[in-house]
């Protein structure tokens, strides 16, 4: 149901916990850092010790990137600047553009006082599964001074992202975008744009008490001072170009930590295409909320010349809202204008994937129900922790499931908040389209995941709320 816009213990048990300090820009600085709980270090006995590179098998990738993680300075707005960790110095870091069916290698290189890695989410990475960047289960972390070269096959098509995949890194900015081109796209558009969402953390990114009135605290993110869309503030937002008559391509990417949003654009319903890289039946809509993770492209028809308010407020925080411009050329307008078209909020429901759907057809070979709760709610670990079926992450169970299975995941919420569930390595069919984050929503909501266990390897399941996973709401699922 929509609703309207206006409102608002086997091998695994190897894995060893080590306590380290929070870290944050004051890391970058030299200063020192507290936080709510110790940050956690995930480090594995039977993970990869070696850093080289498997040849590749494919013969030379069809297209090579370098990536530097390094300490930089962003500039939000004029006359503030904010020192943090950017790939290639940049925020967000630089686009990564492949074809459909090309092979890539991106070299990584750690100029950070820290360890690192990258996680190419939304990438299925068949038969790479030491490509997925989740040290301690599929590659060493990069130490400083160091260099990691991942490359593998793109797929499958659309609007997806890196990110580190360390600690609280994401929260400092080191994230980007990576597009992989349709070679035919089931819509047709003249321009396109990538706008990613992202919280303003002037202050380190540090695991701190959220308060819920009487339900008392849970472990989360520190109170955050804006909404960064492109990296700009709305005091200077990023301004998008268009021409009248045009139909634009809008690649929306939630590279937040733990904020869900609520996106329109003034004047100008949107036609959704995509969900999470893969197409979906155009759906007309005028605005969507997107999780943590997610990713949905949008085609809107500029037919309303003037300049625009593309309005991205945070659900259910305190945090100021963000804002683009969308600015048709040769237009005369300075000022925004910030009417929206209407009232109709995109549901999962609404969503129908272009590609078959048949193998998830029929009865699962059987169903996993995982439940997600705070370790004080559900009695099965600590109130700093989060938890699935009582066990924090890396104490936890791995699921254990065979290629060929047709797997299904009922996922219940028991907490009162929102968790964004990623799996790595896989998309899965939820509400008859292809997604690899949904967000399942508090207060008892649920969520029906099937997908083919098809690509062998260690794989992440975990919520996309950075500190929610830091404090142990992951699972493994693993091949047998």
């Amino acid at each position: 149901m929509t609703e309207p816009l206006e409102s608002q213990s086997d091998s695994k048990s190897r894995i060893t916990r080590r306590a380290v300090l929070g870290v944050g820009l004051a890391t970058a600085t030299g200063a020192g850092a507290t936080g709510y709980a110790a940050t956690r270090y995930l480090r594995a006995e039977s993970a990869p010790e070696s850093q080289e590179h498997p040849e590749s098998t494919d013969g030379d990738p069809d297209q090579q990137y370098h990536l530097t993680a390094t300490i930089g300075e962003l500039d939000v707005a004029p006359g503030e600047t904010i020192e943090t960790w950017l790939y290639n110095d940049q925020y967000p870091g630089p686009e990564l553009r492949v074809e459909e069916g090309e092979r890539v290698q991106i070299t990584v290189e750690n100029d950070l006082p820290e360890e690192t890695s990258v996680h190419w989410h939304g990438m299925a990475l068949k038969d790479a599964n030491e490509m997925d960047g989740v040290p301690g289960v599929t590659q060493p972390p990069i130490e400083p001074s160091d260099e990691f070269v991942y490359e593998f096959d793109v797929a499958p098509t659309g609007t997806h992202w890196y990110h580190s995949h360390v600690g609280l890194q994401l929260d400092r900015g080191l994230l980007g975008p990576l597009i992989v081109e349709e070679a035919d796209p089931h819509v047709e558009y003249d321009r396109e744009h990538t706008i990613v969402l992202d919280e303003y953390l002037a202050s380190e990114p540090e695991v701190t008490s959220e308060g819920m009135g009487m339900m008392g605290g849970f472990p989360g993110a520190p109170p955050y001072d804006g909404t960064l869309v492109n990296g700009k503030l709305p005091s200077e937002p990023d301004t998008l170009t268009v021409m009248e008559g045009e139909r634009v391509r809008l690649r929306f990417l939630n590279a937040g930590s733990a904020t869900t949003y609520r996106v329109a654009i003034a004047g100008h319903p949107m036609e959704i295409t995509h969900a999470d890289g893969p197409g979906v039946e155009p759906v007309e809509v005028d605005g969507f909320d997107i999780g943590m993770g997610e990713r949905f492209d949008a085609i809107i028809t500029a037919n309303e010349p003037g300049t625009w308010e593309i309005q991205v407020h945070p659900l259910g925080e305190e945090a100021p809202a963000g804002r683009a411009t969308l600015q048709y050329e040769e237009t005369d307008d300075e000022e925004p204008r910030d009417e929206l078209s209407g009232s109709q909020l995109l549901d999962y429901s609404d969503l129908r994937a272009v590609d078959s759907l048949d193998q998830y057809d029929g009865s699962p070979d059987y169903t996993i129900d995982l439940d997600l709760s705070s370790g004080g709610m559900m009695g099965g670990g600590d109130e700093d922790e989060w938890t699935i079926n009582g066990q924090a992450y890396p104490d936890a169970d791995p699921l254990r499931i065979e290629e060929g299975e047709h797997v299904q995941v009922q996922v219940t919420n028991h907490s009162p908040m929102r968790h964004p569930m990623h799996l790595h390595g896989h998309h899965f069919e939820v509400d008859g389209a292809l997604q690899d984050t949904v967000t399942v929503p508090g207060h008892m909501g649920q969520r029906t995941l099937n997908f083919v266990a098809d690509n062998p390897g260690d794989w992440f399941f975990h919520c996309h709320n950075l500190y929610h996973m830091e404090t142990g709401m992951v699972r493994v699922f693993e091949y047998d």
